[in-house]
């Protein structure tokens, strides 16, 4: 019998939903949690011994998967930890600690397919690691800044002596008032600069302008490549794409052999088997790599594209090469 696929995303994402229907399909047995489902509706019974490695299972109510049989992990955003109430708030940051270090811990232990593995994860979501990363791979990387020091910016954007970009150093998602918002990129010129006022309360990331004929989201899945080019309808998605979805249009497009080598150089590098990378393409048709999320949407593309990337995650999940 084939060994069960383990999916670890939270419960209401669907493009996970796609994978599993696509593993389903082919009759792999696919296990699916969510860690917020810990530990009400998720129980955990994990043993070691000097003769084997991690054995025991976990289980809901409806379902059980053995770990020693476990023959890949496809781990996405799930959920945080659900206690039960009437714990007090350092009884439940305690019980949340534990159950991070205990069903992380044994989940993490498991020897096999991982897409992708969390601790390569947590390494590859600082984008300082991905600049320096992309730039020994071959990669072309725009000239960046972070800090928290307004002289540095304000020298930083003469040293460029045309438009600086702003943006987040990590999620550029919060909420606020019950709010979800993101903060986009934001285009500066040195009329911007005159009041920098905030720069010195948290790190900033500043970079330079790159001048664009477009942008290209690449999905990278195991050794294979999916590119979509995003084609800008409005200023504002020209600034940023992700400000204006309903401007956009998407083509597929090839890959340039230098780019392909420097992403699967920078893909080994940073242990992941599966990224969305993002990058400008200039007018002369220069690529710069912006940054590649190892957790990054992918459905979406699919659907404006028909690139089959929910196939080729399963074909990973598998160990299938096409």
């Amino acid at each position: 019998m084939a060994a069960p696929v383990l999916i670890i995303a939270a419960a209401d994402d669907w493009p996970t939903d796609r994978v599993v229907v696509e593993l389903e399909r082919r009759g792999v047995e696919v296990f699916r949690m969510d860690t917020a489902d810990f530990p009400q509706r998720l129980a955990l019974a994990g043993r070691i011994d000097q003769g084997s490695a991690w054995t025991g299972e976990l289980s809901t109510g409806y379902r059980t998967v053995e770990l020693s049989r476990v023959g890949a992990v496809y781990y996405r955003a799930p959920g945080a930890f659900r206690f039960p109430e009437g714990m007090s708030g350092p009884e439940e940051r305690f019980a949340a600690a534990q159950a991070r270090a205990g069903l992380g811990g044994v989940l993490s232990a498991l020897d096999c397919r991982w897409v992708n593995h969390p601790t390569a994860m947590a390494r590859a979501e600082f984008k300082p690691v991905q600049l320096t990363a992309a730039r020994a791979c071959g990669l072309r990387v725009p000239p960046t800044l972070i800090t928290n020091r307004p002289q540095d910016v304000v020298a930083f954007a003469t040293e460029m002596g045309g438009p600086i970009v702003c943006k987040p150093v990590a999620s550029p998602v919060l909420i606020e008032d019950g709010q979800l918002k993101s903060v986009y990129t934001q285009r500066l010129t040195l009329s911007d600069l005159e009041d920098l006022r905030g720069i010195d309360t948290t790190a900033h990331l500043f970079q330079a302008w790159v001048s664009k004929e477009h942008e290209v989201r690449l999905t990278v899945v195991g050794e294979r490549m999916f590119a979509a080019a995003i084609h800008a309808g409005s200023e504002a998605a020209h600034e940023d794409w992700r400000s204006d979805y309903g401007a956009l249009t998407y083509t597929t497009t090839a890959v340039p052999e230098d780019v392909a080598g420097g992403m699967r150089r920078l893909m080994e590098r940073l242990n992941l088997r599966y990224g969305a990378a993002d990058f400008i393409v200039s007018p002369d048709g220069t690529w710069t790599f912006l940054e590649v999320n190892p957790c990054g949407q992918w459905d979406w593309i699919q659907g404006a594209t028909g690139l089959p990337i929910a196939e080729a995650i399963a074909d990973e999940l598998q160990g299938v090469t096409r």
